[in-house]
């Protein structure tokens, strides 16, 4: 009896054992979590542009306004607001029965007074007519002409056409007014819009910092002559523009530079009167490390960035930013360049935090970086969310 319990004891150890074996505990609330993702660049040296993003407004680069130059009653309008028109084409539709009896009456007097003229010429010869009355003769039929001339011009002018090509805009009259009487009533307008201008200003101290830091040899002087356009919405133009006109004297009143530009806008993408701001290119420099604006974070102790060491560990670093390159601060202190800047994942990365970092990979190359050698992070292209 003692042999049996004793050996019942045994199997059910056995069995407690085995079954310890099969079934691993739960995990607790301290177990380890895998490492949260962050993307990163790794910052190069290299050359940048240094750029100013200048306030500015769009306008046409042809703006002409139409205007009844005959008095008259307006019959009918001949073109489609908001539509494209070519140079020359009639726009409105003036009464121009006043006009065409004019010009007519104007046409027989010129043929009286041709005649007169005509009749009187072999009459001086002969002495029938006196000097006076030729030249009386002749003065009849020189004001007969201007008179059938003017007759003409103004039933020509009963149909206003448009002095340039381009898009015109909205009506200022309507059927049945009446235009032109003590006054040239204006009628619509047309602009051309493909370029377009854009003009912009430059504060006067800004280009005299430039104009020293490139003396000094410190920058060079960067092709100003192409220019960048960022629209209302932050994005950029796809199209270039050319800078075509810089003020040779500052405005009293702000201290600033005028300066123009003009952009292709063969989709009358760019409309006039849109606030737009010029990204213009100012000096290039060497040996510059760039990082985009998201990555630097500013506090009372000034700015920073994270940078994920060797090891996987979050650490602040403190920095100092100077000029723009784009859309990238140029940073003048703190990095020397291997860094892992962290640019996506800032509110997941806590100092001493381990990450697992990741490249940060937008559409376009961000700076001309070596090649990274195996185990890094390649360099980052342009500031863009990634998607």
């Amino acid at each position: 009896m003692k042999k049996t319990a004793t050996l019942s004891v045994l199997v059910l150890l056995a069995a407690c054992g085995d079954g310890d074996k099969k079934a691993s505990p739960p995990a607790g609330p301290g177990a380890a979590m895998p490492p949260v993702e962050v993307d990163v660049i790794v910052v190069q040296p290299g050359s940048a542009t240094i750029t100013q993003d200048l306030p500015g407004r769009l306008s046409a680069v042809r703006s002409a306004q139409v205007r009844a130059r005959v008095e008259g009653v307006v019959e009918k309008r001949l073109f489609a607001e908001g539509t494209d028109v070519a140079a020359g084409a009639p726009l409105f539709q003036i009464d121009a029965r006043t006009h065409a009896a004019a010009a007519a009456a104007a046409e027989a007097d010129l043929a009286a007074a041709k005649a007169v003229f005509e009749r009187y010429k072999p009459l001086l010869d002969i002495k029938a007519v006196s000097q006076q009355e030729y030249d009386q003769a002749q003065a009849r039929f020189k004001q007969a002409e201007a008179a059938l001339a003017k007759a003409k011009l103004d039933l020509e002018n009963s149909a206003p056409l448009a002095p340039i090509s381009g898009r015109v805009g909205r009506a200022l009259v309507t059927e049945g007014a009446l235009v032109g009487k003590g006054e040239a009533t204006h009628l619509v307008t047309v602009e051309q819009l493909d370029p377009i201008r854009v003009e912009f200003t430059q504060s006067y101290s800004d280009l005299l910092r430039l104009q020293q830091a490139v003396k000094s040899g410190k920058q060079k002087r960067a092709d100003s002559a192409q220019v960048e356009l960022m629209l209302e919405d932050g994005s950029i133009y796809p199209e270039k523009g050319r800078l075509q006109f810089t003020d040779m004297a500052v405005d009293p009143t702000t201290g600033a530079v005028a300066l123009r530009a003009e952009f292709p806008n063969s989709r009358r993408e760019l409309l006039p009167g849109t606030f737009v701001r010029v990204r213009f290119p100012q000096a290039q420099i060497d040996n510059a490390i760039r990082v985009p604006q998201r990555a630097v974070m500013g506090g009372p102790q000034g700015q920073s960035v994270m940078v994920v060491d060797a090891e996987g560990k979050v650490a602040p670093r403190p920095v100092k930013t100077g000029a723009m390159a784009g859309p990238d601060f140029v940073i003048s202190d703190g990095l020397k360049g291997g860094e892992q800047v962290i640019v996506n994942g800032l509110q997941k990365a806590r100092p001493g935090n381990v990450v697992k970092p990741v490249p940060w990979t937008p559409g376009t190359a961000l700076i001309a970086a070596p090649p990274s050698a195996p185990g890094t992070v390649p360099a980052a292209a342009k500031p863009e969310d990634k998607k």
